[in-house]
């Protein structure tokens, strides 16, 4: 290595101070928290709900894990795996990398523009006061948010995030137990539900919902969603003192995001029906209790969205400074100028997204089945497949030597020979059931557009519903 090499390396080491608590903290310091979770049982009903929470989640967990040994297998210390690009870089090449740079970018931007969004609807309630004469135009609302965040945005390290995360866990948890109690002493917001055209009436749950494929397929992106931390695992463990120990916090993770948000989704569901709001806290009706969920909900949204924010320019300042301007690294002085400009930027982008499509529910929905869908779902069943593939192609060829290339090779990936011995040696079913797995979701990603396309189309023609930069609140 040379002594600009070594000195990276050293560098990177010294940043590895993430623990397996960390990552526990990391994962469940969710964008939306569980607050989705209803309005996914709500478009489902109980029976596909529950049935759905629980397949999305054993399949969330078993991709984390492809993730996680794919990472094992492909990380070192003069080859760093420091994001999901790479991982899929070295498996399928550098177009690979490019398709996942250019995903990531657009689903932190999105998720941060999501929580801009949310926390200018809690805001807009707030201001609205029990009267519900006070005022504020919307998009500002969000922008107020956008300018906090590009403050909270200069915190470079995720282990300086790690006891942010910790506190926005225990308070999401506190948001859930105290709505819960809310909601079971309090009407549904009659009035919000209304902007999202639903007509006043009797409150009504169903076990299986008469509604449209399209609302249908809107909830299970809602679960997608809350599943969809896999996009910064490469990331998390990047920073982790000992990979190894990541299944441990994301075992956790994923065990109390599954309990907590279908247990939530259920409760919210059974007491308000077909009026559970897409951020369930502000279905409370009570303007003291409604109160109480957003100031909650705003503190653990702004910390979700600095720590994806953190993510997303680290993933473009690698990807666009670095490497293709060659410029200065992150930890230099010049670097963290350049960071900070990017942070304002990207917080910018945040705010145009937020305010653009003011539907908390729908936009969440696309970019789950844009981005999330991907990260979580459909890559990393193709990549373990592609590593099987390669790795079983080599089991004929020659010890490599270092500096002698390919020489090693008994035939390449244009003889028939390689890819036999790639498909049809070593663990041939696992590998035929991960393209299965990997077939299926990607049909699932391309419903989910379509769903959330048009249910974003239908949301603009209700009467009185948010208009793009408008001062209105969907709320």
């Amino acid at each position: 290595m040379t002594a600009d090499e070594l000195e990276r390396t050293n560098a990177r080491r010294a940043l590895r101070q993430a623990g397996w608590a960390a990552v526990f903290f990391l994962i469940t310091t969710d964008i939306l928290g569980p607050f989705n979770a209803p309005i996914a049982i709500a478009q489902l009903g109980y029976v596909p709900g529950v049935l759905l929470y629980t397949f999305m989640g054993i399949f969330a967990f078993y991709c984390g894990i492809l993730l996680w040994r794919l990472f094992i297998h492909l990380d070192s210390d003069r080859y760093p795996v420091k994001t999901y690009a790479d991982i899929a870089e070295r498996i399928f090449g550098r177009s690979a990398r490019h398709v996942c740079t250019v995903l990531q970018s657009l689903q932190l931007i999105v998720n941060v523009g999501v929580i801009c969004l949310s926390n200018g609807q809690s805001l807009a309630q707030i201001v609205a006061g029990e009267s519900q004469t006070g005022y504020i135009c919307f998009s500002l609302a969000i922008v107020i948010w956008a300018l906090f965040g590009m403050v909270i945005g200069q915190i470079r390290t995720l282990k300086n995030f790690s006891f942010l995360a910790n506190f926005a866990v225990w308070l999401n948890l506190l948001v859930i137990f105290t709505s819960m109690g809310f909601i079971a002493h309090s009407p549904p917001n009659y009035a919000a539900a209304a902007l999202n055209g639903i007509p006043f009436g009797p409150i009504v749950t169903h076990a299986f919902v008469p509604l449209p494929t399209t609302t249908k397929i809107n909830g299970i992106m809602q679960m997608v969603f809350a599943y969809g931390g896999a996009m910064i695992f490469p990331e998390i463990m990047a920073e982790m003192r000992r990979p190894m120990d990541f299944w441990k916090g994301m075992a956790m993770a994923q065990t109390l995001i599954f309990a907590a948000y279908l247990m939530y989704g259920i409760f919210v569901y059974a007491f308000q029906g077909q009026f559970t709001l897409p951020l369930a806290y502000q279905g409370v009706s009570t303007y003291a209790w409604q109160t109480v969920g957003n100031v909650l909900a705003l503190i653990t949204g702004i910390i979700a969205a600095g720590l994806y924010g953190n993510i997303g320019i680290k993933v473009a300042y690698i990807n666009i400074v670095e490497d293709w301007f060659k410029g200065p690294s992150l930890l230099s002085r010049k670097g963290h100028v350049i960071w900070v400009i990017m942070v304002i930027i990207y917080w910018a982008l945040a705010y145009i997204v937020g305010s653009a499509v003011p539907q908390v529910e729908n936009i969440s929905s696309l970019i789950a089945a844009i981005c999330i869908m991907q990260f979580s779902y459909t890559f990393p069943p193709i990549l373990r497949f592609g590593y099987d593939v390669i790795t079983d192609a080599m089991s004929e060829d020659s010890t490599y030597v270092p500096g002698n290339g390919v020489a090693g090779r008994v035939d390449t990936w244009q003889d028939r020979s390689r890819w036999t011995r790639g498909l049809f040696t070593g663990r041939v079913w696992f590998k035929a059931f991960n393209f299965v797995l990997f077939i299926g979701f990607s049909v699932m990603a391309v419903l989910g557009m379509w769903g959330s396309g048009v249910s974003i189309k239908e949301s603009f023609q209700n009467q009185g519903a948010a208009t793009s930069f408008g001062c209105a609140a969907p709320v």
